[in-house]
């Protein structure tokens, strides 16, 4: 149900202006999934925060609804009353907090510039700032989705202890996100390719063109099993590690998935797929912004490398077994 609400309020709010669009999903109450019933959320899991952020990333959606789920879920964990308002939450969070006040930066943040509160840690400290207190410093991605950077001095916060790893949640985040862009430049590539009509034919018979849509179909669905396999680990154990060894191996596989599948989706669509008119550059620009959100692929490689030289030889193949057998 939760999908079936995600699917028509996203179709309808894609495109659209944040003023108008945020509205109609921050109604639907998407910020408290992550938060039990108890603390008056819904109690998901994160499979279905997996299965909400896939089809963000289907819409192209460009609103911070993942950004807002996760700091609900960071400020209840941490025992904290959440504000009224739009979320989002900052990539890195640097400076100094003293008493109740903080100062320094917090960048990127996505949508900074539109949402109420922006949820930082530092230091084993998560930090609730409020918006309005900061210099908003406006940048963007590659899609023209603000990234801003908030420069704060002595701006007064809400804050508490916290050891969630932030860049893995949000990594998952980024995960999902990307599954579902590549699921639907995958369909608007089958489609262009079955009804453009080029030599008497349509690109769909040419054996390259089909060899190149074979290609971005296992990207697609690479990047799909690995990041069901990360929030079902999450869900599964979220206190042993926060699925460490299976968020980092799916944000890499997505990572590299984004590359190919660009390259593939745009070489189907020929030049049309460069127009602002047809909708392939709103999927194919975030994925290239999200490839680097909250690691690239040499810091995921690097991370992961680091895991597995950790296990010594034979113990890593015990450990990816285990994982996989309890999932």
């Amino acid at each position: 149900m939760v999908c079936d609400t995600a699917r028509v309020l996203f179709a309808k709010a894609a495109g659209v202006d944040f003023d108008q669009s945020w509205p109609l999903v921050a109604e639907a109450g998407f910020s408290g999934l992550l938060v039990a019933e108890e603390d008056g959320g819904f109690g998901g899991d994160w499979g279905d925060f997996y299965a909400v952020m896939r089809l963000v990333g289907t819409h192209a959606l460009a609103l911070p609804v993942g950004e807002d789920m996760l700091a609900a879920h960071l400020i209840t964990n941490a025992g904290l009353s959440r504000p009224v308002g739009a979320f989002s939450v900052a990539a890195k969070t640097i400076g100094t907090l003293d008493g109740a006040r903080f100062t320094g930066t917090m960048a990127p943040v996505p949508w900074g510039r539109h949402v109420d509160h922006v949820v930082g840690l530092t230091n084993g400290t998560l930090l609730v700032v409020e918006a309005r207190h900061a210099e908003i410093v406006h940048a963007s991605n590659p899609a023209g989705d603000p990234m801003d950077r908030l420069v704060l001095d002595s701006a007064p916060v809400i804050h508490g202890p916290i050891t969630t790893d932030l860049w893995l949640l949000a990594a998952l985040q980024r995960t999902a996100q990307i599954a579902g862009a590549l699921d639907h430049i995958l369909e608007l590539s089958i489609v262009h390719a079955n009804t453009r009509i080029q030599f008497g034919k349509p690109l769909a018979r040419f054996q390259a063109v089909q060899q190149n849509l074979a290609l971005l179909a296992i990207e697609a669905g690479a990047v799909n099993c690995a990041g069901r396999a990360a929030a079902g680990a999450l869900t599964r154990d979220c206190d042993r590690d926060q699925a460490a060894l299976e968020i980092a191996s799916a944000k890499l596989r997505a990572n590299m998935a984004v590359g190919v599948g660009t390259s593939i989706a745009h070489q189907v669509h020929g030049a049309i797929g460069f127009t602002q008119d047809f909708s392939l550059h709103r999927y194919t620009r975030r994925l290239i912004g999200w490839r680097s959100d909250y690691g690239n692929d040499l810091y995921w490689a690097q991370r992961l490398g680091k895991m597995a030289a950790g296990y010594d030889g034979a113990g890593l193949w015990d450990e990816i077994t285990r994982r996989s057998d309890a999932i």
